[in-house]
């Protein structure tokens, strides 16, 4: 099941995306995060903690689901 990410801005970067969805507890351990797991966005594998996520971009996390980021 997919789950709803609400933003109420333009964009969120994956480190601020991570935090948002529970995955990780504080904005300081997404560089680790993404060091550890594979992160994929619109089926592609990203692992830059500064990547723009706009509505309508899928984030699936092996593990951990995937999402959808909604405005």
């Amino acid at each position: 099941m997919t789950k709803e990410i609400k933003i109420s801005t333009e964009y969120i970067t994956l480190g601020q995306f991570l935090k948002l969805a529970d995955v990780i507890s504080t904005g300081g351990m997404a560089k680790w995060f993404l060091s550890e797991h594979q992160i994929f966005v619109n089926g592609e594998l990203e692992n830059r903690r500064g990547k723009k996520l706009i509505k309508e971009d899928v984030v699936e996390i092996p593990e951990f689901g995937s999402f959808i980021i909604k405005s």
